[in-house]
């Protein structure tokens, strides 16, 4: 018994690694395709992102809205609930976090913090709500729903942005910073904020929720068989309903600390590219939904980033390679996830052999 879990924890850890390992090797090819050496720029970036003090700080701070936003799309993700929407939800907090964090003034800065967290998660929990009720009373695919409304949400904040709150000093489109009561400042001389830590804690309490409580096995009996689950007395739409929100908030809470360690003001690249949102779903895709492999993927994921910082400054190649590795996980990841879901490869198997039947009785 033990051996056969072992093996399958050996075969769910490989189907992780490999899809870096071949991102890794073919952003290699193209690495000396333009003339450069594939080892000394991973060798820049691994010790840049890792092996310093300003790196490994840095690192971890990237880390924060990563964790939370890869937990946003695990905990539905893993009961079969395609929340697609993380990125608006997070942005929409995050912006109106640093609304709050810029005209509220005169504030306890614990009490301007907690009224920007807040905010953001109410904020994010309201732009989860609609695609989670539209699922779980209409049965409409909220995969559809939320992938619009990302977009919907990005030109309504642009515009907020542009004409509403647009800092009059500013010389491209940004909102007024956050008052110095709202914000975390570094620690000391590192590139880490209190936000790591106040990620940190809410990260563990999740992963308990999703692996010690009732909740948690409700998850993961939605995700394996919704029918049954229902038939049990699990009362899926509730259930549904109550992920989406837990979602929104975890990724409010991630926009909110975004704004408040890392940005200050809300600008049209405030989530980065792709996004944080998007980053989120590599990673819970990368950790397989479970908190440990989230814990380390996103560790990995901002390594990654600080790494790409440094390549154009230590090595002879555009820190772009970087983006093209991302990506190529992001494919290989699909691929994994498309398999796993369809059975695409025994498929495939099972067409080769029946041909291969057919001509054996051919030639017979």
């Amino acid at each position: 018994m033990k051996t056969k879990q072992s093996c399958h924890f050996g075969v769910k850890a490989l189907n992780s690694v490999l899809p870096v390992l071949l991102a890794f090797v073919i952003g290699g090819i193209i690495i000396l395709a333009i003339g450069e050496n594939p080892l000394t720029t991973y060798r820049v970036m691994v010790e840049r992102s890792l092996f310093n003090l300003r790196g490994v700080t840095r690192t971890l701070q990237l880390a924060a809205p990563l964790l939370l936003s890869g937990m946003a799309i695990s905990i539905c993700f893993k009961a079969n609930v395609f929340n697609m929407g993380i990125e608006g939800q997070l942005v929409f907090g995050g912006f109106m976090a640093g609304i709050v964090g810029h005209y509220m003034t005169n504030m306890n800065p614990a009490a301007h913090k907690l009224i920007c967290f807040g905010v953001g998660i109410l904020c994010g929990m309201a732009f989860a709500l609609v695609p989670a009720l539209l699922r779980g009373c209409f049965h409409v695919d909220e995969m559809v729903v939320t992938l619009v409304l990302n977009y919907a949400m990005a030109r309504v904040l642009e515009y907020l942005a542009s004409v509403v709150f647009r800092d009059a000093g500013a010389g491209y489109v940004a909102t007024p910073p956050v008052q110095d009561s709202a914000r975390f400042f570094l620690i000391g001389g590192s590139k880490v904020t209190p936000f790591l830590f106040i990620a940190l804690a809410v990260f563990l309490v999740m992963a308990f929720v999703m692996t010690k409580t009732k909740l948690g096995y409700t998850i993961t009996a939605l995700g394996k068989n919704p029918s049954f689950a229902e038939a049990t007395g699990l009362r899926s739409r509730r259930t549904v309903i109550l992920l989406m929100l837990i979602s929104g908030a975890l990724a409010g809470i991630a926009g909110a600390g975004h704004m408040l360690s890392e940005k200050t003001f809300y600008t049209l690249d405030f989530s980065g590219s792709p996004g944080l949102g998007w980053d989120g779903m590599l990673i819970a895709l990368l950790g397989r939904h479970s908190p440990g492999g989230i814990l380390a993927a996103a560790l990995f994921y901002s390594a990654l980033k600080t790494g790409s910082e440094a390549i154009g400054l230590y090595a002879n190649v555009p820190n772009e390679i970087v983006a093209v590795i991302q990506s190529l996980i992001i494919l290989f990841l699909a691929v994994r996830f498309l398999n796993e879901k369809y059975g695409l490869a025994e498929r495939l198997r099972e067409k080769l052999a029946a041909r291969r039947a057919l001509g054996e009785e051919g030639k017979a």
